[in-house]
């Protein structure tokens, strides 16, 4: 810009005036996508976390229970105990340390998501900073 506004008609510096600002807009709206966008991306890590924890968590009951179950039960069965309750016991026992794991799981990816704010702050802090600057010059 010119040095010295004296001489410079006032229509002119309206124009430049306008042509700062929208610019300014353009970049800080920019920032604003950028900075949203790797909150998102945090986000999605806790999300990623969650969702595999429950997947194991339905994929454990299916799967585990059924075989687990059925050595865990064989096992007490020949160390004496009734066939029906050796079932019972053992299904009781898998299904106990499969809930805990999908708890941790479940609990570790809740907790990612707490932590991730969405707050802008390097887009806050530009545009007052941004505001202060056309204030000075307004």
């Amino acid at each position: 810009m010119v040095s010295s506004t004296d001489n410079v008609p006032l229509s002119e510096l309206l124009g430049g005036l306008v042509s700062d600002v929208s610019g300014l807009l353009r970049k800080e709206i920019d920032l604003a996508k950028t900075e949203a966008s790797e909150k998102v991306s945090r986000a999605m890590t806790g999300v990623e976390v969650l969702v595999i924890g429950l997947v194991l968590a339905i994929g454990a009951v299916g799967v585990l229970l059924s075989a687990v179950v059925g050595a865990l039960a064989t096992v007490m069965v020949h160390q004496g105990m009734a066939e029906t309750t050796a079932h019972a016991l053992s299904a009781l026992i898998v299904g106990l340390v499969i809930a805990g794991l999908a708890w941790a799981l479940v609990s570790k990816g809740i907790a990612t998501l707490r932590g991730a704010t969405f707050k802008l702050d390097r887009t806050s802090a530009s545009l007052r900073r941004d505001v202060d600057v056309v204030k000075e010059k307004m």
